[in-house]
């Protein structure tokens, strides 16, 4: 059993910055892909970046270039920097640890936080 524990989430002007963290408890995760998705109001859960136990990363055309994700083992956690921050990128944002199959993709994840809420006015 993975406990999932999302924060750093918050209100922010479109151009601003904020670094969400996610700490995992009752496994170490860093044999694993750790990933963060999004959800906005009435839209589903899309991907928005993931990182292998290598260290590769992956991410979303659309936060290509303003968002990095890290992860730090020793500490149990996986971050996303989010920079230049725009309106579109309002939503809960998960994190998510891949039990299978492609990390694009919802299906294969089996243990998510309950999210934060990012807001970024216009």
């Amino acid at each position: 059993q993975v406990r999932l524990e999302e924060s750093g989430g918050g209100l922010v002007q479109a151009g601003g910055s904020l670094r969400l963290s996610c700490v995992a408890s009752g496994r170490t995760i860093s044999g694993y892909v750790m990933a963060w998705f999004r959800q906005a109001p009435g839209k589903e859960r899309q991907f928005v970046s993931a990182i292998n136990s290598s260290g590769r990363t992956f991410y979303a055309d659309s936060v290509k270039g303003r968002f990095t994700i890290s992860r730090d083992n020793a500490k149990n956690t996986v971050y996303l920097q989010m920079n230049s921050l725009k309106p579109e990128d309002t939503a809960v944002y998960y994190c998510a640890v891949l039990k299978s199959g492609s990390l694009f993709y919802t299906q294969g994840y089996d243990y998510w936080g309950p999210g934060t809420q990012v807001t970024v006015s216009s």
